[in-house]
């Protein structure tokens, strides 16, 4: 183990040496750095001007609001926003041309902030990279940053007991210029250590002591994907204030694309912006509608849709938590790869990756890691987009999950059965899914076999978008496939009885006037009635008629 530290420490040592030979920290490598990284931000194909963040950020600099922490999931913009603040804050460099023709800079205080403050970005999982424990990578932090401040300031009286608060405080006394500490990956340490209990309260320990409270401070700002983790007296940063996933107002649109934002972008690469939205649309946060940037510039870019975002992690990073079927957890997934909506209780979920009490605890932190998203108003989570939901069936293909796989597999089959009026084979194939889903689903249930029929309809996503109790006429429509735009198939509604007839269920269709919820579609519509009774017996009729 001594000989890893060594072997690390010397590893430090030497790119730290590498960056001084190469004149690096002439502007500070921690400490006042450039504005490279914003710069390749600006020179790339395609940027979403996201520069009124900065307009927030001056509004609580220097106030109790200056503490911000911002949790999204990976490759939503995090890193690109903390850069774009370290390029408009630091005194190390000179932003006015960067931000020139950004939205910032026609707000009257876009001067008066510019470049004016001490940062200080650290970006936490370099650090973690390089060190061996805790100790060594806060050590690490510490040396880097008071190596860096006496260079800075090198005429700077140096307090009797050399640590890094004591300087940062003697800096801000001397010179009257205060710090903003912009942290990116701040919770790397309780994803790559999840069960690490002593290290992640170090660690907390350590951001308490340099950030709560801290005269030197006049913005403090950290992103990651995790909010801040719930640790007793440990919650020992609760200064912050959280913008996550599940509550990010009022900076909800500064990452991710907003639906504006996407509909530019497909006219600009002639991309078809109702396939775009199927794909990568469905964030809901705080009641504005986030993309997912990264599969939007890559569909841009590559002029195709495919799942990218999924693509830069495994499916074994979701598997893992779906697979645990904690409370019922088994039955809520299968229900949300239906396209149905569950409910659930986010406030007792402890922000980190080992804790659960509940599938509400499972299916939180599904939220912050991307593959959920919440409605704060309703309480309710559902997948996404089409992309996630693809990442679902990738990992229910093995282990258990078999009924709701064969539904699945056989659901084009059942597709074609009903477009074709094959009523038989329609009840049959719904009727294998049922019994075979009896064991993850309550059997005699209505719901149930709603949450059925969406399963065994999975492939009809390609081409439609499915409404559960759609309102229409005199009442709700159990199931409505409306085709896509552009999509030459007939319009489906589907009403199911239990212990009637599928007549009867067509009769209801009728008499009720469902129909009326497609009044912006003209064309084919199936009507499909599906009954089961006490034997556990399917029948179906299917009818046509014409809007």
């Amino acid at each position: 183990m001594h000989e890893k530290i060594a072997f690390s420490t010397l590893l430090w040592y030497n790119k730290k040496k590498l960056k001084l030979q190469q004149g690096e920290n002439e502007m500070g490598i921690y400490l006042n750095p450039e504005n490279v990284d914003f710069q390749e931000v600006l020179n790339s194909k395609i940027y979403i001007d996201k520069s009124e963040l900065i307009q927030y950020t001056n509004s609580v600099l220097r106030t109790t609001q200056k503490y911000i922490c911002v949790s999204r999931p990976r490759r939503f913009g995090k890193s690109m926003a903390a850069n774009m603040l370290t390029a408009y804050y630091s005194r190390g460099c000179d932003s006015r041309g960067l931000f020139q023709g950004l939205k910032i800079a026609t707000h009257p205080d876009f001067e008066k902030y510019l470049n004016q403050y001490n940062v200080i970005h650290l970006n936490m999982r370099d650090y973690l990279t390089e060190s061996e424990n805790m100790k060594e990578l806060i050590q690490f932090v510490e040396d880097d940053l008071l190596d860096e401040l006496q260079q800075e300031f090198s005429d700077l009286r140096m307090p009797r007991r050399k640590t890094l608060v004591k300087v940062l405080e003697q800096a801000f006394v001397q010179y009257k210029i205060p710090f903003v500490f912009i942290i990116d990956e701040w919770d790397c340490i309780f994803r790559v250590h999840k069960s690490d209990a002593a290290s992640q309260k170090e660690y907390l320990d350590f951001l308490r002591n340099l950030l709560k409270d801290k005269s030197y401070i006049a913005l403090a700002y950290m992103t990651g994907i995790l909010p801040i983790k719930k640790y007793g007296e440990h919650s020992a940063i609760n200064v912050f204030y959280e913008y996550s996933m599940t509550d990010a107002s009022p900076i909800e649109e500064f990452t991710g694309f907003t639906e504006q934002e996407v509909q530019q972008l497909c006219e600009q690469y002639e991309m078809p912006f109702s396939e775009t939205k199927k794909w990568y649309d469905g964030y809901c946060v705080d009641g504005v509608s986030i993309y997912n940037p990264k599969s939007v510039v890559e569909a841009m870019l590559r002029g195709k849709f495919s799942n990218y975002w999924t693509k830069t992690e495994t499916y074994e990073a979701l598997k893992v938590y779906i697979d645990l079927n904690q409370d019922g957890l088994r039955d809520k997934i299968a229900q949300m790869i239906a396209g149905e909506k569950v409910a659930v209780n986010p406030d007792k979920f402890q922000n980190d990756m080992t804790t659960f009490h509940s599938a509400d605890d499972v299916l939180t932190l599904l939220v912050h890691l991307g593959y959920l998203t919440y409605d704060e108003q309703n309480r309710v989570v559902w997948i996404p987009n089409g992309e996630v939901r693809q990442e679902f069936i990738n990992s229910i293909e093995d282990g258990g999950w078999e009924p709701v796989v064969q539904a699945i597999r056989s659901s084009e089959r059942l597709l074609q059965a009903t477009l074709s009026g094959d009523e038989q084979t329609v009840a049959e194939l719904i009727e294998q899914a049922h019994q075979a889903n009896a064991s993850i689903l309550k059997y005699n249930d209505e719901n149930a076999l709603s949450c059925v029929i969406s399963l065994a309809y999975y492939s009809a996503q390609k081409n439609y978008t499915l409404h559960r109790e759609m309102p229409a006429g005199k009442g709700f429509a159990d199931i409505v496939f409306e085709p896509n735009r552009n999509c030459n198939l007939p319009a489906l509604i589907v009403e199911l009885k239990w212990g009637h007839s599928a007549e009867e269920a067509i009769e209801q269709i009728k008499r009720k006037n469902y129909l009326d919820c497609l009044k912006n579609y003209s064309g084919d519509v199936l009507l499909v009635g599906v009954n089961y009774d006490k034997e556990k017996h399917h029948t179906c009729k299917i009818e046509r008629v014409f809007l």
